[in-house]
Parts: C-alpha cells; structure tokens; sequence
C-alpha cells in the first residue's frame, strides 16, 4: 500500500442503509489502486452487510487498511488535524 498522507486518506463509513455492496466493492477499487483506506461500519451496518451480502464484518474489515471501532471517539480520523483525501458514507434514508 502506498502511504497517501500527502494526498490524505479516504475514509468509508458503512451506515445501516441498503447498499452494503457499494461499501466493498469501492474498498476493493481503493485498494487495488493503492489507495489508503479507513474503515467505520456501525452496527446498523453490520446488520445490513449480513443481510445483503454473504460477507462477514472480519472479511469486509479485512478489506480497509484501518479499521475503526464505531465507538472510538479518540480515533485518529475523529480528529481535525487528521488528513483525508475523501470520506464515502451511505446514509440512511
């Protein structure tokens, strides 16, 4: 993996709305590009993800190259002083 520091990472939020394929497979792409990843599925998420795909939470956190607690309010990208390229989040409706 390329460290991206310079052009900021991205970070991928994973919510509990339907879509949870989109989530993987830019995760995959980020990789596959060398592209930094960070990684926060809630657990609305985690449920959604068990119900669209056949993908575990492990196999999809496996896939970022951090991954977040969603309870982690000292995470480095909580910070303002943290660097980002992009944040990518599939709201709930």
């Amino acid at each position: 993996m390329k460290d991206n520091a310079a052009n900021g990472d991205v970070v991928v939020a994973m919510t509990g709305a339907s879509g949870a394929i989109y989530g993987i497979r830019l995760l995959e792409v980020l990789r596959s590009a060398g592209v930094r990843t960070h990684l926060i599925i809630s657990k609305a998420g985690a449920l959604a993800l068990g119900y669209e795909t056949e993908m575990t939470v492990s196999q999809v956190k496996a896939l970022a190259d951090v991954a977040h607690p969603i309870g982690d309010v000292g995470a480095s990208i909580a910070s303002g002083s943290f660097r980002r390229g992009a944040w990518w989040w599939r709201p709930a409706r």
